[in-house]
């Protein structure tokens, strides 16, 4: 037993049951952090982890490849055994689709790199600009991917170096899913089971129906609607088998887009409400985005607006795949006019909201000022 602890960071223990069956449990984690530096700089100071889902560190081929590698070897994306997986992904799907992908980054990446990492970060800067005030300046916000860089550990750590003891995680998913959400509750777990302080950890799981955030998205429409254009609201999709095992991702969406439709007074034939970006061969949440754009075209609407409400900051999926190859799309199948409306991405009205929303869910952590 001794051999082998010394050759692998393994813990033994063997459990004894009264029906004298003998259970051994493995303890893979290893050794815990030394803490002691940061318990004698705690304070009073209160941290905001902000979190996306992340992106490559460059467009280029070889970073894609690593990103999609990452991503789609969670288990929350992709449920299917990773005996069966894994030789697909590494044998097949990672062997043709980061050129692909790399292309479509490449037609939106800029000279600050991804849109959804730089907007992310200005989200996360402003957020501290705006609170910063009402909490003592005892507030430090960090910005982390849940894939790629910077890391949830990375962000918790440098929270933590500023004495924070306690943190509120806001994921900018405004609708829960086990897809996104919930795999950011998994990487901060997995990283606290490294450490032996834990701060307090309080989640914003969803916030799909708050007004602060509905108010924000239905000024932004209203500011960027195209008279007499039909409103598309699009969220991105999930495999019908998710919704089917009871992730309640499908129906915070319709939430989203009736209370959307309500607050800007539409009638039902002034919207429609479907979903984007499906991967691979299951059924996913329908309508289809591109499908219905299509038949809308052929059925002679000649205008629409698009938004994405799911979607706080402009990413790949709205960059590329709504606002270039779907705008495509609409005319070719005989549209006129096609208005992609931009992410609430780091405007006043969603740092606004944003800050409402944290407000709620921490003003018993502190008394912020007046």
């Amino acid at each position: 037993m001794h051999r082998l602890q010394a050759l692998f960071p393994i813990n033994f223990r063997v459990y004894f049951c009264i029906d004298n069956r003998i259970w051994l449990n493995f303890n893979t984690m290893g050794k815990f952090s030394n803490d002691a530096s940061y318990i004698n700089k705690l304070s009073k100071n209160i941290g905001i982890l902000v979190v996306n889902l992340g992106s490559p560190d460059s467009p280029s081929t070889a970073d894609v490849r690593r990103y999609l590698s990452e991503f789609l070897s969670d288990r929350r994306i992709i449920e299917a055994s990773p005996l069966i997986w894994q030789p697909i992904l590494h044998g097949f799907i990672l062997r043709t689709r980061p050129k692909k992908t790399a292309h479509a980054y490449s037609k939106v990446w800029t000279d600050a790199g991804s849109p959804l990492v730089t907007i992310s970060q200005s989200i996360a800067n402003n957020l501290k600009q705006h609170l910063s005030k009402q909490f003592n300046d005892q507030l430090h916000i960090e910005c982390a991917m849940r894939y790629g860089k910077p890391s949830i550990g990375h962000a918790i750590e440098k929270l933590r170096d500023n004495g924070v003891q306690k943190i509120l995680v806001l994921p900018l998913y405004p609708q829960y899913s086990a897809t996104t959400t919930a795999s950011v509750l998994d990487s901060i777990f997995d990283y606290t089971k490294t450490i032996r302080a834990v701060p307090e950890l309080r989640i914003i799981n969803e916030y799909h129906d708050h007004p602060a955030y509905i108010d924000a998205l239905a000024q932004s429409i209203r500011d960027n609607r195209t008279p007499g254009s039909k409103l598309l609201m699009s969220f991105h999709g999930l495999p019908k088998q998710n919704i089917d095992n009871g992730d309640p991702y499908q129906q915070q969406c319709l939430t989203t887009a009736n209370l959307l439709a309500k607050t800007l007074k539409l009638e039902n034939n002034d919207w429609i409400c479907c979903f984007q970006s499906r991967f691979g061969p299951k059924q996913w949440l329908e309508p289809y985005t591109n499908v219905t754009l299509g038949e809308l075209a052929q059925q002679g609407t000649t205008s629409i607006d698009v938004v994405c409400p799911g979607f706080p900051a402009d990413c790949l999926e709205t960059l590329e795949e709504m606002n270039m190859q779907n705008r495509d799309l609409f005319i070719e199948q005989g549209g006129k006019e096609y208005h992609y409306i931009p992410a609430l991405n780091e405007s006043n009205i969603h740092i606004k909201a944003l800050g409402e929303i944290i407000l709620h869910y921490c003003q018993d952590w502190t008394t912020p000022n007046a």
